[in-house]
């Protein structure tokens, strides 16, 4: 058996997987979130490490000790922990929703060519608030007692993988936008900013074993396989490893991918170097299941609840339109200033109108990603595999599936991530000859959900309009923002 774990934007998700694909044992527990300060985000890396050691104690104590294989861990990426010579944190965990840096991403941006991106990373993709130079960047200027006791910066697989083994890895592809096509770090990339060749972490192949579990630790000496970030991992996990193949993850945001070897260089997509065959043009939004979230506490509901208000209800001629930008948007506008607006409210707008219209702004969000990854991999998929929390809900899956116009193949083993660095970590050990094999050995699809037909017209028009808002809103939002700016100023 292998032990597969997701390190989070909410919870460390674990699972002990078969080599049949069946869940023979699972983990799930959250922790908190800080925003000491507007556009922060914070973790404590040791609210990840402590939920591991539960997950370990509990797997060992279910009598599994013996039989595990193998260890692969995937995490949230754009995630950055600065460490001093010993391994330890020297500040929160600054997570991918922060927007502290896009002073600093913006100046970055503004030295880089369109040619000198397509040359390091062959598409043009951007530099934002999440990069982790410009994370280094803000530290340097903002916190120059932390930068010069930084030995490295890591992101949350590395600092857990340490936890786990003792060794420092990291992986190639979790590190886009800093290695090029032979996943090597790019010296010129780095020389952006002083000082950040000198605190990269010493890279090592996905399927490569990078160490063993510790002395004294449940399941010492297991194998642990190097694995990859989450996107790559759900990869995997649903089975995407096909070209053409179409993936759609839901969780705290929503990460949409298409694997093709072409490449048509488009503005707001990540497309990561080939590995193994398979290159994947991806795009993560800023808030999916964050929005859900966000919503429930404001209605002061559950989702489940939300859900069934919303199934209550039919839509309304004018439900409203939601823009989920609650915190600026990444893919692929890649906009940290972008606000969320309610639109088209009335009198007769009643809560379970608002929370359908916080369903459909989400899928439509997701819409708008899937329209640039399909010119930037010049290919449509036929249907997604889908997995995540946000498709445990049959009406939420319902109405994606009717927004996008395309069928969504959801997994039978739903933590996809989690199941992605199993598989990698059984082609690590040699359990598969192949990730392919891996894939197609682990990963189940249950049967699709079909999009109405007679809701085609409705969400093109909605989606025109979405598109539009975004614009109006840009504008609207940059001048409230300066308003606040200078109500700020006279109060100070």
């Amino acid at each position: 058996m292998i032990i597969g774990f997701d390190i989070g934007t909410t919870s460390v998700k674990a699972g002990v997987i078969g080599l049949d694909g069946g869940l023979v044992a699972s983990f799930g527990e959250g922790y908190p979130t800080a925003r000491p300060a507007q556009g922060w985000v914070e973790q404590d890396p040791a609210d990840w490490t402590d939920r591991i050691d539960r997950a370990v104690a509990g797997f060992a104590g279910a009598g599994l000790t013996g039989r595990i294989a193998a260890i692969g861990l995937t995490s949230q990426v754009n995630t950055h922990i600065f460490l001093d010579h010993a391994g330890r944190p020297l500040m929160p965990a600054i997570l991918w929703q922060d927007g502290r840096a896009a002073a600093e991403a913006a100046e970055l941006e503004a030295s880089v060519s369109l040619a000198q991106k397509l040359a390091w990373w062959g598409a043009p993709m951007p530099i934002d608030a999440s990069h982790v130079l410009a994370r280094m960047l803000w530290v340097s200027r903002h916190r120059p007692d932390v930068w010069q006791r930084t030995a490295a910066v890591v992101l949350p697989k590395d600092y857990c993988l340490a936890h786990l083994t003792g060794a420092l890895r990291t992986d190639p592809l979790s590190n886009i936008g800093l290695t090029d096509a032979n996943g090597v770090y790019i010296p010129a990339v780095l020389d952006l900013v002083k000082g950040a060749a000198e605190r990269m972490v010493a890279l090592a192949g996905v399927t490569e074993v990078m160490g063993h579990v510790r002395h004294g630790y449940p399941f010492a000496g297991v194998p642990v396989v190097t694995a990859t970030m989450d996107g790559w991992s759900a990869l995997y996990g649903a089975g995407g490893g096909r070209e053409g193949a179409g993936i759609y993850v839901s969780g705290t945001s929503e990460v949409l991918g298409i694997v093709a070897q072409t490449v048509h260089p488009t503005e707001g997509v990540v497309v990561f170097p080939d590995h193994g065959g398979v290159r994947l043009h991806a795009g993560p939004t800023q808030s999916g299941g964050a929005a859900l979230s966000w919503f429930c506490g404001l209605a002061g509901q559950t989702p489940q609840a939300v859900e069934a208000m919303v199934a209550g209800r039919p839509r309304a001629a004018l439900t409203p339109l939601f823009l989920p930008h609650l915190q600026g948007e990444r893919a692929p506008l890649w906009n940290p200033t972008l606000r969320a607006v309610f639109l088209g409210m009335d009198q007769n707008c009643a809560m379970a109108d608002l929370g359908r219209a916080v369903y459909e702004g989400v899928a439509l969000s997701a819409r708008h990603v899937l329209g640039v990854l399909e010119r930037s991999a010049g290919t449509q998929p036929d249907a997604l595999v889908c997995g995540g929390g946000g498709f445990r809900s049959d009406l939420w899956t319902q109405i994606r599936a009717d927004v996008l116009g395309r069928p969504l193949l959801r997994l039978t083993v739903n933590e996809v991530a989690v199941l992605g660095a199993a598989a990698i970590a059984a082609r690590g050990v040699g359990l598969f000859v192949s990730l392919a094999a891996a894939q197609q050995a682990l990963v189940r699809v249950g049967p699709a959900v079909m999009p109405d037909p007679a809701l085609r017209g409705l969400y093109d028009d909605l989606f025109g309009l979405y598109t539009r808002a975004i614009t109006a809103n840009a504008s609207l939002n940059a001048d409230l923002m300066g308003l606040a700016k200078s109500s700020e100023n006279r109060h100070a």
